[in-house]
């Protein structure tokens, strides 16, 4: 699975709109004089904040990694603006990884990958095809509502779509719906990937601002079954009005046998997620247990799952785990400095001393959030961006849960727009269609998703609901 995703984000790199344009390069070349500018200016005013922000900026639009430019802008910084000593840095970023809920992301990025190579992906897509496959847009809504179940096992957005897409897509064509079709609806709904528990994402969250993961699982129930149906929704619509054909329906038989061949691979999200909520085990237990019992459906359940394609599924675990954990270790040291100077507390009273409610406060969120969505993956985005927003969110009385799951959708929508948008590459992969033709694809369930992050956004009951009734038994 990695190395498809990897394929895709080097062609990604390639076909970034004016990335070897004449204007382009003038853009670009503009954004790091003016960055480096910004550098100089606060180094003779000594101010650290203007510097830190200067310098990332620098290094981003300079092309390098996210976390190499976190990592360096901070380091900067500590360096020419502070007293600390730079080996007791180290410290720092052991005691911001020390956290018991940050285990969990290494055991769900590993059982994601076995659930991929275990067979769960395809009997979810027989098991939806069978009850759904027969309506206008049969097997588009098949394909959402496998990519929300594989959501609730997988807890990643390319995971997702490679999994369900690749097998999705093609039949779809098959049966005579547009190609456009196939590949927007699937790609879009592979997004649930981050929303529907367990979401690595969430846990990120969670960390960051100190918060209950159990309850950010539970809260991202409910918006995922609502974008789902939404999605589902378009593709009704759409179906119909192209006049797509229409599966056969499927015999009460062949339900049956369906449903009793997905059994495990419909048991496993409820055991992995209900376990947390019935007290047997915390969220981070979850993921181990989901190892675990993904590892025995797929071996001796399935049989799909066989013991040579452990050492491939470790290494890409690795090398996933590896990426994030490295993003989230320099993020926190750039949440060091904003905290040093005070950053997220000074925008707090700012905004607040512009008046500024919790409606159009939310309405900010989201637009930043969906401009950072273009250049930022979600980890990098929620470890930067809660520190400085969470406080603010709090002293205007929105429900911190709430505002995760705001965010998290916010994080949905980046992996389905360009340039960075994962899903899309991974899409374009799995096609061989051209980014542009994937992204215009996708723009009718886009529209979904934005409809969706709306009604999340400003009717918290859907969002709260659930955390509330169960955590309040």
């Amino acid at each position: 699975m990695n190395a498809v995703l990897d394929t895709q984000l080097d062609k990604g790199q390639k076909k970034t709109p004016g990335h070897g344009s004449l204007k382009g390069r003038i853009i670009s070349v503009t954004l790091v004089l003016f960055s480096i500018a910004g550098v100089a200016v606060a180094i003779q005013s000594n101010n650290m904040a203007l510097a830190v922000f200067a310098l990332l900026f620098t290094c981003l639009f300079l092309g390098l990694p996210i976390a190499i430019s976190l990592g360096m802008a901070s380091l900067f910084a500590i360096y020419f603006f502070t007293t600390d000593p730079l080996p007791d840095l180290a410290a720092k970023i052991f005691s911001g990884l020390d956290r018991f809920p940050l285990m969990a992301i290494p055991f769900f990025v590993l059982a994601g990958n076995i659930f991929t190579t275990g067979g769960v992906a395809k009997r979810l897509i027989n098991f939806t095809n069978a009850w759904v496959g027969h309506i206008p847009g049969g097997l588009s809504i098949a394909g959402i509502f496998a990519c929300a179940l594989f959501a609730a096992i997988s807890g990643s957005s390319p995971a997702t779509v490679v999994a369900i897409g690749g097998i999705m897509i093609p039949a779809m064509i098959k049966h005579g719906y547009a190609r456009e079709y196939s590949v927007g609806s699937i790609c879009t709904a592979g997004s649930l990937g981050i929303l529907i528990p367990p979401s690595i994402p969430m846990i990120v969250y969670a960390v960051t601002v100190d918060q209950s993961v159990g309850k950010l699982f539970l809260a991202g129930i409910v918006p995922g079954i609502l974008l789902a149906v939404l999605l589902s929704s378009v593709s009704f619509f759409v179906a119909r009005k192209n006049n797509y054909q229409k599966a056969q329906k499927a015999k009460l038989a062949d339900r049956v046998k369906a449903t009793r061949e997905a059994f495990w691979s419909l048991a496993l999200p409820i055991i992995v997620v209900g376990g947390i909520y019935t007290g047997a085990f915390t969220p981070t237990e979850s993921a181990a247990v989901a190892v675990m019992i993904g590892a025995v459906v797929g071996l001796f359940i399935h049989k799909d799952l066989k013991i040579k394609h452990f050492p491939r599924i470790l290494v890409d675990s690795s090398k996933t785990t590896a990426m994030l954990f490295f993003i989230i270790t320099m993020a926190m040291l750039f949440a060091h400095i904003l905290t040093l100077e005070r950053i997220p507390h000074a925008v707090a009273q700012w905004i607040i001393n512009w008046h500024v409610g919790p409606v159009l406060f939310l309405l900010i969120v989201n637009m930043l959030l969906f401009v950072a969505g273009q250049f930022m993956e979600p980890t990098a985005i929620i470890t930067i961006l809660a520190p400085i927003l969470f406080p603010v969110a709090m002293a205007l009385g929105v429900d911190p849960i709430h505002f995760g799951i705001v965010m998290t959708v916010n994080m949905e929508i980046g992996m389905i727009t360009p340039p960075v948008g994962l899903n899309l590459y991974v899409a374009s992969g799995l096609t061989g269609m051209p980014l542009v033709d994937v992204t215009r694809s996708a723009l009718p369930w886009l529209l979904a998703v934005l409809v969706g992050l709306a009604l999340v956004t400003y009717v918290p009951f859907i969002s709260l609901w659930l955390p509330e009734l169960l955590y309040n038994l």
